[in-house]
C-alpha cells in the first residue's frame, strides 16, 4: 500500500511525515521545502504477530508494511506548472490512496501561503488543481474515442459519451471519486488512472491545546467532517506535533504518554486502520518456527491467490488451504491441539480469506 501525503505548504504535512515514518524529512517554515518526495516505509502495528509468534517461538517477525510518500506543497497554478506543479502531479499518480493534509488550527508564528486559515478553502485549491490536470487527461481520450467511433461502433461511442459525462462533472470542479458509475462505467473510469478518483483520507491537524476536545468544539474540524461526508471521503483528527514527539520516545514511554492524552492509539495507527478500510484492504497470517508474517490482500481474495501473494508456485500448484483464527489458535494453545479439535479447517478454492486467518497452504508444482 502507497499512501501520498499532500497539502498546501506549511500545513503541518512533512511534521506529520517525520512522525509516522521517523524518516526526518525536512520541517521548515517556508514552501518547497520538500523538493524530491521523500518515501518512508513503516510497519502496520498488528498485535497478533507477536502472540502467534510467542506460540510458535518463531525466529523472525515480518509485518505487513505502508509505504508513505510525502509530495511537496501544491499551490494555485500546478496544474500549469507553478510552483513545483507538474512534478508533484506525476508523484500523485503513483500512490494508491491520499493523506490529505488540512490546517485546522491558528498560529501567527507559522504562516500560511493564503494567508488566513480555511481548511475547506485550503482542500478546494488542491482539488481543483488535481481536476485541471484530470479535464486535460479525459479531455485526450475523449477526442480519441470521438474519432474512433466515426465509424459508428457502439462500444466506442458509449465510451465517448461516458468521458463526455466524466469531462462535465470535472468542468463542475467536482472530484472524479464522487460521479456516480454503473459497474461497467466504474471500470472505464479505473482505466483513466484519473488523480481525483482516488479514494481520500483528510488529516485535519489541530494544536496541542485542542488535543482531548470533542470535535463538536472544533469548528475547523467540523468545516472538513461536513465536507468530506458529502464526498465519502475519511477524516482522522490528529495533531502532527504531537505525534512527531511521540515518534521519539521509546516504545514504553509513548505508551505512557498516549495514556496521558487519553489516546487509545496512535495518529500512525488509526492512519492505517482508516487506509485499510479506505482501500479494502485485510492481512492474513502465516506462522512457524522460522516466521511469523503478515500479508496484505484486497477483501474478497480467494485462496490461490492469496497464496500467490507468498509465491507465484503456490498459485498455480494450490491443492488446499488449511485455515483457523488466529484467536482460536490461540486458545487452543498449538496448531496440533486445534487440528484435534477440529478447528483448522480445509478449503479450496473458492474459499475467501478472512482477516485474520492463519494459513497453511498445500501446493504441488
Amino acid at each position: 500500500m502507497k499512501l501520498g501525503v499532500v497539502g498546501l505548504p506549511n500545513v503541518g504535512k512533512s511534521t506529520l511525515f517525520n512522525a509516522i515514518t521517523h524518516a526526518g524529512a525536512e520541517a521548515a517554515n517556508y514552501p518547497f521545502c520538500t523538493i524530491e518526495p521523500n518515501v518512508g516505509v513503516v510497519a502496520v502495528p498488528d498485535e497478533r504477530l507477536e502472540k502467534l509468534a510467542a506460540l510458535y517461538d518463531s525466529k523472525k517477525i515480518t509485518p505487513a508494511v505502508v509505504e508513505f510518500v510525502d509530495i511537496a506543497g501544491l499551490v494555485k497554478g500546478a496544474s500549469k506548472g507553478e510552483g513545483l506543479g507538474n512534478k508533484f502531479l506525476s508523484h500523485i499518480r503513483e500512490v494508491d490512496a491520499i493523506v490529505h493534509v488540512v490546517r485546522c488550527f491558528e498560529d501567527e508564528n507559522v504562516t500560511h501561503v493564503e494567508n488566513t486559515v480555511d481548511p475547506v478553502r485550503d482542500i478546494g485549491i488542491i482539488n481543483l488543481e488535481l481536476i485541471l490536470a484530470d479535464m486535460e487527461t479525459v479531455q485526450r481520450r475523449l477526442d480519441r474515442a470521438k474519432n474512433a467511433a466515426k465509424n459508428g461502433d457502439k462500444k466506442l461511442l458509449a465510451e465517448a459519451e461516458f468521458y463526455q459525462k466524466v469531462l462535465d462533472h470535472l468542468s463542475q470542479e467536482q472530484c472524479a471519486r464522487t460521479l456516480a458509475c454503473s459497474e461497467e462505467e466504474t471500470e472505464l473510469l479505473r482505466d483513466l488512472f484519473l488523480l481525483t478518483a482516488k479514494p481520500v483520507i483528510y488529516a485535519a491537524n489541530i494544536s496541542e491545546k485542542d488535543m482531548g476536545k470533542a470535535d463538536a468544539d472544533l469548528p475547523h474540524v467540523r468545516a472538513v467532517e461536513a465536507f468530506a461526508a458529502k464526498e465519502g471521503s475519511e477524516v482522522l483528527v490528529i495533531c502532527a506535533k504531537t505525534e512527531e514527539e511521540l515518534s521519539q520516545l521509546p516504545a514504553d514511554e509513548a505508551a505512557m504518554f498516549l495514556e496521558e492524552l487519553g489516546l487509545a492509539e496512535s495518529g500512525l495507527d488509526r492512519l492505517i486502520k482508516k487506509s485499510y478500510s479506505l482501500l479494502g484492504l485485510i492481512s492474513y497470517l502465516t506462522a512457524g518456527e522460522k516466521e511469523t508474517r503478515a500479508w496484505t490482500i484486497v477483501k474478497g481474495t480467494k485462496a490461490p491467490q492469496a497464496a500467490g501473494k507468498i509465491h507465484t508456485d503456490f498459485e498455480k500448484g494450490f491443492i488446499r488451504a488449511e485455515v483457523v483464527d488466529w484467536q482460536t489458535l490461540l486458545e487452543c494453545g498449538n496448531y496440533n491441539a486445534a487440528k484435534e479439535k477440529g478447528k483448522v479447517r480445509s478449503e479450496g478454492k473458492d474459499y475467501v480469506i478472512k482477516d485474520g486467518d492463519v494459513v497453511l497452504f498445500r501446493f504441488n508444482v
